[in-house]
């Protein structure tokens, strides 16, 4: 592999000169179709770090689905319910993969946000999760590796243009990386801590027990997290992250957004949106679209006109009452949070989501009032230790 590779601009189109170097010896990334820019790179390479971590942590395989630096959505394998299915959009997908259902988890957790989204695979990948991918909206994809079948879907995509890279499975990065800001150079040593169940054994509530589904959902949100631009927060349930409050000021807006992600997340499986119809013509970003306009608390008259234009028939709204009474079936929900919680408020508003299981660093002046007040909600919370901030 050469050490450099030319990309298309940097942050910005203004940015005309970019790329892509390795100081010392070959890069491990390959460029197999397309043409990389600055952030494709960006979104790329943290998005294959996590799903590399996730296999290595669970030994499932895993998926990403990323923009703007931050993961929409994170997953490994799990069985998929009729109703997740159809939210994900997958039901006419008959013989998806272990590796093409991971994607579908992390492509299905937050549909608005993985558009355009930038695709990470654990392992090789297979024609069914070529497929998948093939018929989404996405700029591109990394895995380690592709199946013949795989690589010439995606090669076809977006007119030959579609951006697929592959990565060498036994890169390690180096001991200490270092970053340009405003002409001045940061160094730090890199952050190698794996989260792992291990992590998850100083449990400090009055309730103890952890199934193994909650172990697997606190390690697939924190190492989420470690790839989230913090503040973070994320929800998980079913071996993938549901909901992602990312680069927020305050814990408890991160709680707030990653919940109400959740929420939605949940509320796309009400039947009556499993069992309403699109006008035909529509493709799965103007379904998108209608779905989160239809799920608007108090949509504009505009909104309310464009979401009802998309379906045929336009079915009824969801009041107040019923939302709230399939949200309250939320349940077995876990959170994970990049670093202490100063305070209840975030474990309140987790409350609503029906979030049942908590991991956090701990160490702050309040664990006793945020203990509490898990003890107060019945959820089991674990001190980890390890801060996980990513700027």
């Amino acid at each position: 592999m050469p050490n450099e590779i030319p990309l298309r601009y940097g942050m910005n189109p203004h940015q005309k000169t970019a790329r892509l170097f390795a100081a010392e010896g070959d890069l491990p990334v390959e460029v197999l179709s397309g043409a990389p820019g600055f952030i494709n790179m960006c979104d790329a390479l943290n998005a294959w770090a996590l799903v590399k971590e996730l296999k290595a942590a669970l030994g499932l395989p895993a998926a990403a689905s990323f923009k703007h630096v931050s993961p929409a959505g994170a997953a490994v394998t799990a069985p998929l319910s009729d109703a997740e299915r159809r939210a994900f959009f997958v039901d006419d997908m008959a013989d998806l993969s272990p590796l093409a259902v991971a994607y579908a988890r992390a492509r299905g957790a937050d549909r608005m946000s993985s558009f355009g989204d930038f695709a990470a695979f654990s392992d090789t990948v297979d024609r069914t999760a070529a497929e998948l991918l093939s018929r989404e909206v996405s700029d591109g994809c990394i895995a380690p590796a592709y199946d013949d079948d795989a690589l010439t879907i995606l090669r076809e995509k977006r007119g030959g243009k579609y951006l697929v890279l592959a990565m060498d499975a036994d890169f390690e990065p180096p001991e200490t990386e270092t970053r340009m800001v405003y002409g001045l150079s940061l160094e730090q040593t890199h952050n190698a801590a794996l989260f792992g169940p291990d992590l998850l054994a100083n449990v400090v509530t009055e309730k103890k027990d952890l199934p193994d589904e909650a172990v697997r959902d606190l390690v697939v949100g924190s190492i989420a997290l470690k790839y989230t631009q913090s503040n973070s927060v994320a929800f998980a349930v079913s071996g993938q992250a549901i909901g992602i409050g990312a680069g927020q000021q305050s814990r408890v807006h991160c709680t707030r957004l990653a919940g109400s992600k959740a929420d939605v997340w949940w509320l796309r499986q009400h039947p009556r949106l499993l069992e309403a119809t699109f006008k035909d013509g529509l493709n799965r970003a103007e379904m998108n679209n209608a779905i989160d306009q239809y799920l608007l608390e108090r949509p504009t008259p505009l909104e309310e006109r464009s979401w009802r234009e998309a379906f045929d028939p336009a079915p009824d709204p969801l009041t107040p009452d019923e939302r709230a009474d399939w949200i309250a079936k939320m349940d077995g929900i876990s959170l994970a949070s990049d670093a202490f919680f100063p305070f209840r408020d975030s474990i309140d508003r987790a409350a609503q989501s029906g979030v049942t299981f908590v991991v956090q660093p701990g160490n702050s002046a309040r664990d006793d009032i945020v203990i509490a007040a898990c003890n107060e909600h019945g959820m089991v919370m674990a001190f980890s230790g390890l801060r996980l901030f990513h700027h």
